[in-house]
């Protein structure tokens, strides 16, 4: 099966403090310059699991070539479009062992439109995953919203992770809701399934979501993840340890470890214990990308 992914790419500036930080003068620290993008992680993860995915989004026209040439590397056919007045969204993402603070220029992922998405993305697609960065936007939803409508139409199945906790409460659970239901996945983490649900154990959230989408693979963090599926399924799971160097990316990982199962008809366990592998290989390198496939950027100014 094939997946289409759309969403976000962008430059991710990786920031790892080595002593604590010195205010108002100079903490010692390792810089490095990776692609990134919550929706471009996830596509560059599925080709590095083996699944055949494709993805679109928009960058800068002065490294969309770069960027997508990064995802051909981990096996991914890219369909950027190049935005000739925006640049390439950045991240400064600040990592401390098991916390990252990040600090986002969307860019030209704000200009993605429905030029962008045509019908031709979903020849051959069994599952259209998108990144909830992608519904935080009134001009890039409604874009996005009609392709998901154009899958549905089709019979193609599809996927929603929800993304950004801090997006989420500005743009109101109700607002997200709406653009989300019908996807027949949803990933969130906990404090995204609070959010949309108003729930605070993990159990109560993954049943209230339910109600909207017939499987729920909750991340959890170092808890590991509980799946609920409408037919009454329920896997609460441990993490795979991991020595943590940098965080960045792991729900990315894990929700491409769960799909790349799912579009193998793995039964729902296997795709857990797929999601929580790949996000413990996520954690352990720098940057949000496979370790062995990622493009470096240090060669270029951050």
């Amino acid at each position: 099966m094939t997946v289409l992914v759309v969403g976000d790419v962008v430059d991710d500036i990786v920031v790892r403090p080595l002593t604590p930080d010195a205010a108002d003068s100079d903490t010692p620290s390792t810089i490095s310059a990776c692609p990134g993008g919550s929706a471009a992680n996830q596509a560059a993860w599925l080709g590095a699991l083996g699944t055949p995915v494709r993805f679109a989004g928009r960058a800068g026209a002065a490294n969309a070539e770069e960027h997508a040439a990064a995802l051909a590397a981990c096996g991914v056919d890219a369909r950027l479009a190049a935005d000739p007045g925006a640049p390439t969204g950045r991240i400064v993402v600040l990592a401390r062992g098991g916390r990252r603070d990040m600090y986002t220029d969307r860019g030209a992922n704000l200009n993605l439109v429905p030029a962008d998405l045509p019908d031709a993305l979903l020849d051959g697609v069994g599952l259209l995953h998108v990144s909830g960065y992608s519904l935080f936007h009134p001009g890039v939803a409604a874009a996005v919203g009609d392709l998901m409508r154009r899958a549905r139409e089709r019979g193609v199945d599809t996927s929603v992770d929800p993304a950004s906790a801090a997006f989420l409460a500005r743009t109101g659970a109700a607002a997200f809701r709406s653009w989300a239901r019908g996807a027949r996945l949803v990933f969130p983490n906990l404090d995204e399934g609070r959010l949309l649900t108003g729930e605070h154990a993990p159990a109560a959230v993954a049943d209230a979501l339910v109600a909207d989408h017939p499987v729920v693979a909750l991340k959890l963090g170092a808890g590991g993840a509980l799946v609920a599926a409408r037919d009454g399924t329920r896997l609460r799971l441990p993490s795979v340890p991991a020595e943590v160097v940098d965080p960045t990316g792991a729900g990315d990982a894990f929700c491409a470890g769960f799909l790349a199962a799912w579009a193998d008809g793995r039964p729902l366990d296997d795709c857990a214990r797929s999601a929580l592998g790949t996000a413990a290989r996520a954690v352990a390198s720098v940057g949000a990308r496979p370790p062995a496939t990622a493009t470096e950027y240090g060669s270029r100014p951050a």
